[in-house]
């Protein structure tokens, strides 16, 4: 287990490569799909990607690239949930 929050980003002034995607809230109706999604992101089984889930505000992944950051927050959002990269 574990977790806890990540160490604040280093020096702003760099070119920022790595990205942390955060669940920040799912509709509840599109649980089950939000879940599925997570899955298909984390590689995690089933049931943490529903403790995950149900945890929200919760991270999701940890030094993501912005291409994938970004493709996989509107795959998220697609399905019903409301993500933050930072």
């Amino acid at each position: 287990g574990g977790g806890g929050d990540a160490a604040p980003a280093a020096d702003a002034a760099k070119e920022k490569t790595d990205f942390t995607l955060k669940l920040d809230s799912f509709d509840a109706a599109a649980k089950l799909k939000v879940i599925k999604e997570i899955r298909a992101i984390t590689g995690l089984g089933l049931k943490e990607s529903k403790e995950l889930v149900e945890g929200a505000p919760s991270v999701i992944k940890e030094g993501v690239n912005k291409e994938d950051s970004e493709k996989w927050k509107k795959a998220i959002e697609d399905v019903g949930g409301k993500v933050s990269v930072s």
